[in-house]
């Protein structure tokens, strides 16, 4: 037994100044290509990205995040594949024939691959268009989230509860972008009938108006809200529309602090925001 650690030692030692080093130097390079790929990747996206007019910086750092995450994910991807296949040719196997074997196995497979395609073709085009990025908040058919990561194949979205959605790029077939250049803040609210409507427009323009320029909503604020239209003579009340622009993402709590706003100031004006009525005839 002595001889044999002996031996084995002995072939073993060699085996490790030669192939255990080049492997060695295999996963220190590859970490090495990895980290400066990513920083190259980084400066090149960043240069590369020419600002619009349209879009602010925000939105101009969300697209520059998105592109590089895909970047430095695919060549991640491939730096590790040809640094694992290099470790197994040290290890003494005989590559060829398994990237044969894996070019069989991939044509074999590849008659059930048309959803991967799908999603690839899908995600590239998502990216390609701009459609959303890292960071923008979207709606993709019943599901809407904050997009945590977009890839070639899946977009992932957390919702307002926590929960974390994988959408395959293949299945989306319409994608609302919530936060992009802009949004607006829609708002109907009913008045009682006896109401002077004229002197209703007024206070929500002033709501409006002064809302825009207090100091902690005025950057928050593009276009102020102000009276749209006289939208519906309802049962019980005229419901007036109120609309105005704000930048992405601001637009809940825009719209919050301005309903209170509009409800204080309506009930200093004696201005009524009526209960749902029935009026009942008595029969003879």
């Amino acid at each position: 037994m002595q001889e044999f650690f002996q031996n084995f030692i002995t072939n073993l030692t060699p085996w490790v100044f030669v192939h255990g080093m080049k492997i060695i130097v295999i996963l220190v390079g590859a970490y090495i290509i990895r980290y400066f790929a990513g920083a190259i990747i980084d400066k090149i996206i960043r240069k590369a990205i020419v600002s619009k007019g349209f879009l602010t910086p925000e939105a101009e750092k969300k697209r520059e995040d998105t592109l590089i995450s895909i970047f430095e994910g695919t060549v991640k991807v491939i730096v590790w594949a040809a640094a694992i296949l290099m470790i197994i040719a040290e290890l003494g196997v005989n590559i060829g024939p398994l990237l044969a074997g894996a070019g069989i196995f991939g044509l074999a497979i590849g008659f059930g691959a048309q959803y991967i395609i799908r999603d690839f073709f899908t995600g590239l085009f998502i990216i390609l268009e701009n459609q959303y990025r890292v960071g923008d908040v979207v709606k993709i058919g019943d599901i809407a989230g904050t997009v945590e990561s977009i890839n070639l194949r899946m977009t992932v979205l957390r919702d307002v509860d926590g929960t974390v959605h994988h959408v395959p790029n293949g299945e989306i077939k319409i994608a609302s972008n919530l936060s992009k250049e802009f949004a607006r803040v829609n708002m109907k609210i009913g008045i009682a009938y006896n109401t002077d409507i004229e002197e209703a427009i007024k206070v929500v323009n002033q709501v409006g108006k002064e809302m825009s320029k207090d100091s902690e909503w005025k950057d928050k604020i593009i276009k102020a809200p102000e009276f749209v239209r006289v939208d519906d003579l309802a049962d019980s009340a005229m419901v007036i529309k109120i609309s105005g622009e704000v930048k992405p993402l601001e637009q809940w709590s825009v719209l919050g602090e301005l309903k209170k706003r509009i409800k204080v100031a309506f009930d200093k004006q004696g201005i009524e925001i009526p209960f749902p009525q029935i009026v009942v005839h008595q029969g003879k």
